[in-house]
């Protein structure tokens, strides 16, 4: 007998049976911040994982809130634009012009047409701004370090512009009722233009090394797939809704409250739905406004920048709703003015709210590394959501 053969008389079924039972571990409860570099703020996702694969998740919010709804009804409508900076604070300037919008819209008041060209070149600028920081950011999240410093490298050259036009890098506070603050200063408009120039080679860049890599292919493709009827269900908008393959836009399908339909632009879509399509449109609008910007600039008008409004603005009893295509998606203040200095009451509809409400169905299935990548190409600001 070798030492590979077994005697019958000394095997036993019982004992076989035990080397062949499974441990039963049972669930494990894992928190994933709220204090976390993956987690872009002071946002906490509980999962429940079945080994690496979760089997739910809940993301528990308000470590931020600030209360920016009630603050407004104890500011003028004036003031109420340094408030609303800081919502999505990377792209604070275009938080400003929806409650412009809104309050022109109850006083009867419209903007002169240069001030509304310039309204859209920074609106556009903080998209640009704000993008860019998202395509050397998700590249981070699959562990390639050098898309990130690409990043915050390009987005300097729009923040210089944008400073340079409002005097504030991260918040202009530069809308008025009825206008902007000031007009753009000299050689702005030609520096403008080189910058364009500099974000389509940026873009051609992040193509190359992010879009072409393997490795990012790997974990993004066919991960978080987003249904096109459950995220328009959820409330998804902006570029996430349109990576699913919904052609909407409200800067084209909106009220035109700015002038987007005096160039020539196109809304990017995906059909894929997945966390790669959510970069690749991202990456596509981020071209499609410096072209934009480049249209807008050669098409820019002269005249006044600030319609003629009482030194002391007194918005007439009534309320409105007005949303815009903010970078992060649909973003609206409903408005209720009771003829006061300041608004009577303020409901604020903040994009990255909505667009995290999909994330107990989105991350159920998924395997624990993959949620940080769903969670970058959702790409989500902790003060859109805690507002």
């Amino acid at each position: 007998m070798t030492a590979f053969d077994v005697d019958p008389k000394l095997y036993s079924p019982l004992a076989d049976s035990h080397l062949n039972v499974e441990l039963d571990t049972g669930d494990m409860v894992l928190n994933i911040g709220p204090q976390h570099p993956a987690t872009h703020g002071t946002f906490r996702l509980v999962v429940r994982l079945d080994g690496e694969r979760v089997i739910k998740a809940d993301p528990v919010i308000g470590y931020m809130h600030r209360g920016y709804e009630k603050l407004t009804e104890y500011r003028t409508y004036p003031q109420v634009t340094t408030l609303i900076n800081r919502i999505d604070w990377l792209s604070s300037f275009a938080n400003e012009v929806p409650f412009i919008a809104a309050a022109e819209q109850l006083m009867g008041i419209e903007a002169p047409p240069r001030a509304l060209y310039i309204r859209t070149i920074l609106t556009e600028m903080a998209r640009i701004s704000t993008f860019l920081l998202f395509l050397g950011e998700m590249g981070l999240q699959v562990g390639a370090i050098t898309p990130a410093f690409l990043g915050f490298r390009d987005r300097e050259y729009p923040l210089n512009l944008i400073e340079s036009a409002t005097g504030g890098r991260f918040h202009p506070n530069f809308n008025r009722i009825g206008g902007i603050k000031d007009d753009l200063p000299w050689g702005w408009i030609a520096e403008c233009r080189n910058t364009m120039r500099k974000m389509l080679d940026s873009c051609d860049i992040f193509e190359d090394l992010v879009l072409g890599n393997p490795i990012f292919q790997a974990r993004t493709r066919g991960i978080g797939i987003i249904p096109a009827e459950l995220g328009a269900a959820y409330g998804v908008s902006g570029s996430n809704i349109r990576a699913s393959g919904v052609d909407w836009d409200l800067r084209r399908d909106g009220e035109p409250l700015l002038p987007y339909n005096e160039i020539d632009w196109k809304v990017w879509t995906h059909q894929d739905g997945d966390s790669y399509a959510r970069y690749w449109v991202r990456l596509q609008e981020t071209r499609e406004s410096a072209r934009m910007i480049l249209h807008l600039l050669d098409q820019m008008p002269s005249g006044p920048i600030m319609a003629k409004v009482p030194r002391i603005i007194k918005v007439p009893q009534g309320e409105t709703y007005v949303a815009a295509e903010n970078p992060l998606g649909e973003m609206g203040y409903y408005i209720i003015s009771k003829g006061a200095t300041g608004p009577f009451r303020v409901k604020i509809r903040t994009a990255s709210f909505s667009n995290v409400s999909i994330m107990p169905w989105l991350l159920q299935g998924i395997y624990v590394p993959d949620v940080i990548t769903v969670l970058a190409s959702l790409y989500f600001i902790l003060g859109d959501i805690d507002k």
